[in-house]
């Protein structure tokens, strides 16, 4: 029963997580994208009022006008709109996620012996720490030098090697696919905390000066726009840390933490091309298809380095039958794809189901080398090569 209402709330927190998330990223790209597409007003009135920047839109069959101002507009309407749940409730759906899918089962899914042999508590206490550490070192350093002489190309830098060292310590300390979606998660909590501690709270000291008839500092708004700056940067790398559980051949990688860096980088490469790409329309930088290029590059070269090797040849000179195979799949197997739990469904306890299922064993033991989870029931190389011969010989089960 335990398992069943886990598999339920897995499934109503993940649907809930990518329904408040597509809100949160779909508002975050359509303000990185109105502020490159703003134009000088050309009406004296909006001039008069302080309207720095308007834009003209068509959408659903109706004209739409936004206007920003520099500073302060005038008078404050009677209510404003927060962008700022959107956030929040990604972020809460994403732990109650993370707790629900990682830190409930850590042998299982947090773990792994042949990375770093953690007793639960400690594996658990470990990744809460990166969401916490990572971002007091990445709030630190926007602080100490966000403000500073070209203190963006700065702190991009730093926070570039940051998520190396934060990439390459997670997936030493952690099994793979939890890595990955750790990184993921300790990204989207420095989202959600620029959001939490430096945005919203900048703003309601704006509203708060206006009202009380205060000069507005343009600080708040400078470091409000760098934060939900860096936040945009961080959206494709969060997304592909987040999907990558259901790709192994990514995170099951030898050097996986290269992987990693790799497809963030990329990400963020190209979501700096969609960036500049509004600016470039409008004629205010160069068309910016080099960023593009880069990140394309670097996936190409991920899908060629990633390739995986032809077994075909090596394991193919022995002629290997259902009966040396089924051993294997009895002590290795058959615990978690067997009559009493049907993990993903999948069953190996008989020879029509190890028929059936023979091209998934191959690739999940063989070539990626995901299954058994965490090699929980202690797989051997010898045993998988066997395996490889016996699927290589035609898969026979009679």
């Amino acid at each position: 029963m335990e398992t069943y209402l886990l598999d339920w709330a897995n499934l109503l927190l993940r649907w809930l997580h990518v329904i408040v998330g597509i809100a949160w990223i779909g508002s975050s790209f359509y303000f990185v994208f109105l502020d490159s597409s703003l134009t000088p007003p050309e009406d004296e009135q909006l001039k008069k009022d302080g309207v720095s920047g308007e834009l003209w839109a068509l959408h659903g069959g109706g004209f739409y006008h936004p206007v920003k101002f520099a500073g302060a507009p005038p008078k404050l309407p009677e209510h404003l709109h927060w962008f700022y749940w959107e956030s929040y409730s990604t972020w809460l759906s994403g732990f109650a996620l993370f707790l629900v899918s990682y830190l409930w089962s850590p042998s299982v899914y947090l773990i792994d012996p042949r990375v770093m042999p953690w007793s639960p508590a400690g594996a658990i206490a470990a990744a809460l720490a990166f969401l916490v550490v990572f971002w007091l070192l990445y709030d630190a350093i926007c602080r100490t030098l966000g403000q500073s002489r070209n203190g963006d190309a700065k702190v991009g830098a730093l926070v570039l090697v940051l998520v190396c060292v934060a990439a390459y310590a997670a997936t030493h300390m952690f099994a793979g696919r939890a890595a990955f979606l750790l990184m993921g998660a300790m990204l989207a909590t420095s989202m959600s905390a620029n959001v939490f501690f430096w945005i919203i709270p900048g703003q309601r000291t704006m509203v708060a000066d206006m009202q009380a008839g205060r000069p507005v500092d343009p600080i708040h708004g400078k470091r409000g726009k760098q934060r939900s700056v860096h936040n945009t940067y961080f959206t494709l790398p969060v997304l592909f840390a987040m999907l990558s559980n259901h790709y192994s051949f990514t995170f099951a990688h030898p050097q996986n933490w290269l992987v990693l860096i790799g497809m963030m980088f990329a990400g963020a490469a190209i979501r700096q091309f969609f960036v500049m790409r509004h600016g470039h329309k409008l004629g205010r930088n160069p068309h910016p298809w080099k960023y593009a290029v880069v990140g394309v590059a670097v996936l190409l070269a991920l899908i060629v380095w990633l390739k995986p090797a032809n077994l075909a040849t090596s394991a193919a000179p022995r002629d290997v039958g259902f009966a040396q195979v089924q051993p294997v799949f009895a002590q290795r197997c058959v615990m978690c794809h067997g009559e009493g739990l049907q993990s993903k469904g999948v069953r190996l306890d008989s020879a029509a189901e190890v028929r059936k299922n023979a091209q998934m064993v191959y690739q999940q033991a063989v070539v990626q080398k995901t299954m058994p989870m965490n090699n929980a029931t202690g797989i051997t190389d010898e045993e998988r090569a066997l395996i490889a011969q016996w699927f290589n010989a035609g898969a026979k089960t009679d």
